[in-house]
């Protein structure tokens, strides 16, 4: 009993001066499940059975004594402040989150789709992963067709039926399935070429394609449609030429070339040292893709054109490595906070 008592009266003085710490150190080692007022506790078992009510007194005492020095630890932290929700101001503002961006490539889209909304093209959408029927046969390319080499195709392995869509026209194509004419729809989305990829080209990008069938369209309605997307998107200033080309599924075919924005003409990598850009194909839609989808060809007529998103925001924004639109550099990125 003697040595309980001259323990604890030690431990006391231990406790009192204790600041050599902080709160969660003190319960660890007084407190804790190996801490000293345990080890203490044990010591119950060699008092004498006439003097373990004393003891166990003396032993409920200094574990208070222990648990007060401990709460007055804890009151005393943050320079002796003690957090409650009365100390919250709840009018202050809260603190400023960073404004992201939208991606170019999402905001030049945007920006395509709202004009050719305007000119009451509605938005039509379709898998990632075609068939060959729809990305190739019914746009007059059969199989073993020379023009399906213009386009480096990924294949589904495991069924060669299937494929990596290499454009969006095969949107065009159900929707011309459907048989709701006239159809006046653009073809946004992402679409796949087995490229090697370099600051001008990828194996993915994304295209808008659009279609327009009705009775006694031209090719007139289809320049005068693809002026009007110039001039909105980058300006009244524009020059425009049109080149003739080919394309399996429309006949004429032409090229559509804008002046090069980012050397103004005088030629750069870019534009190829020529001054011009060449942005999209078009023509009038092939009546054998009509026939193909279920389409009176001698009663209706339409064009087609189609875009690389990419392309239109490299000259929107003056970019000149494609690479950049798929590397997620923040510091790319956040230069298009705010931009529309």
């Amino acid at each position: 009993m003697e040595k309980l008592l001259k323990e604890i009266e030690k431990f006391k003085l231990e406790i009192a001066a204790f600041n050599e710490g902080d709160a969660e150190t003190f319960r660890i080692k007084y407190l804790g499940t190996k801490g000293l007022v345990k080890a203490i506790m044990g010591e119950m078992k060699n008092v004498a059975a006439e003097n373990k009510k004393q003891a166990g007194q003396l032993l409920n005492e200094f574990k208070l004594f222990t648990e007060a020095k401990y709460d007055e630890l804890k009151s005393s932290s943050n320079n002796g402040k003690k957090e409650t929700g009365s100390n919250i101001d709840l009018s202050l503002p809260a603190d400023p989150l960073p404004l992201g961006s939208r991606h170019p490539i999402s905001l030049v889209k945007n920006r395509i789709i709202s004009i050719f909304q305007r000119l009451g093209f509605a938005v039509a959408e379709g898998p990632e992963i075609e068939d060959d029927f729809h990305n190739f046969t019914a746009l007059n390319l059969p199989e073993n067709h020379p023009a399906r080499d213009m386009q480096d195709t990924f294949y589904i392995s495991q069924n060669p039926d299937w494929l990596l869509r290499t454009h969006t026209s095969s949107v065009q194509v159900r929707e011309m399935q459907k048989g709701n004419l006239p159809i006046r729809i653009i073809c946004p989305g992402r679409v796949y070429r087995n490229e090697t990829i370099s600051a001008r080209a990828h194996c993915f990008f994304h295209q808008v394609e659009g279609l327009y069938i009705a009775e006694n369209v031209s090719f007139a309605d289809l320049k005068q449609t693809l002026y009007f997307f110039v001039q909105e998107m980058f300006g009244k200033d524009v020059k425009v030429r049109f080149r003739p080309s080919y394309f399996p599924f429309t006949e004429p075919s032409a090229e559509m070339d804008i002046s090069c924005l980012i050397c103004g003409g005088e030629g750069c990598s870019v534009c190829k040292k020529t001054g011009w850009v060449e942005i999209l194909g078009c023509g009038m839609v092939h009546p054998n893709v009509l026939d193909n989808c279920g389409i009176d060809s001698n009663k209706y007529t339409g064009f087609a054109f189609g875009m690389g998103i990419e392309r239109i925001t490299m000259l929107k924004y003056q970019i000149k490595d494609l690479r950049l639109f798929s590397e997620n550099d923040v510091r790319f990125l956040k230069q298009f906070t705010g931009a529309v």
